[in-house]
């Protein structure tokens, strides 16, 4: 799998699925879950309320993924993950890197070969933002996936400089 570093918009990108770092309720809030929500149009929507209504009527654990159409975005799925929000303390990373793993997973099941990941869970669920990134990156670059191109992209500009180090300093 490749592996790529990108600074800018999730909701741009051409890969065959994106990652939306999800509330549990998959019915849309603020951040990366509100932009792709509102470029992709309301048949994300309403495809998130057919899963509420059928297959995840509590919501989606975190931790886990689920695919749904992209709507009119670029990309051809969303995969929706839903991260933990961070509590000092408390060893969260598994369900963290589980995001990741997750949605290669779905993505297998849905025959993506691309896919791009926002860093989950370093918004609004505050995870420290230097850690968030060696778990993501940990957790991607030991998965076994049929994924061919995995981009992680970073909307902030010194987020994007944080993980390009910690890419160099291997």
């Amino acid at each position: 799998m490749e592996l790529q570093l990108a600074h800018g918009d999730i909701t741009v990108e051409t890969t065959d699925a994106i990652v939306n770092a999800a509330n549990s309720g998959l019915l849309g809030g603020g951040g990366v879950d509100g932009a792709i929500h509102a470029a992709g149009g309301p048949e994300i929507l309403a495809a998130c309320r057919e899963l509420r209504a059928t297959t995840l009527p509590h919501g989606l654990p975190a931790g886990q993924a689920v695919a749904t159409t992209a709507g009119k975005l670029t990309s051809g799925w969303v995969i929706h993950t839903v991260g933990p929000v961070y509590r000092a303390g408390a060893d969260l990373a598994p369900v963290l890197r589980s995001c990741y793993t997750s949605s290669l997973a779905v993505a297998d099941e849905i025959g993506a070969t691309s896919l791009a990941f926002p860093l989950i869970s370093a918004g609004a669920y505050g995870w420290p933002v230097e850690d968030a990134i060696c778990q993501a990156l940990g957790a991607l670059c030991g998965a076994d996936t049929q994924v061919a191109l995995v981009r992680l992209v970073l909307f902030d500009e010194q987020t994007y400089r944080t993980a390009r180090r910690l890419v160099d300093e291997g």
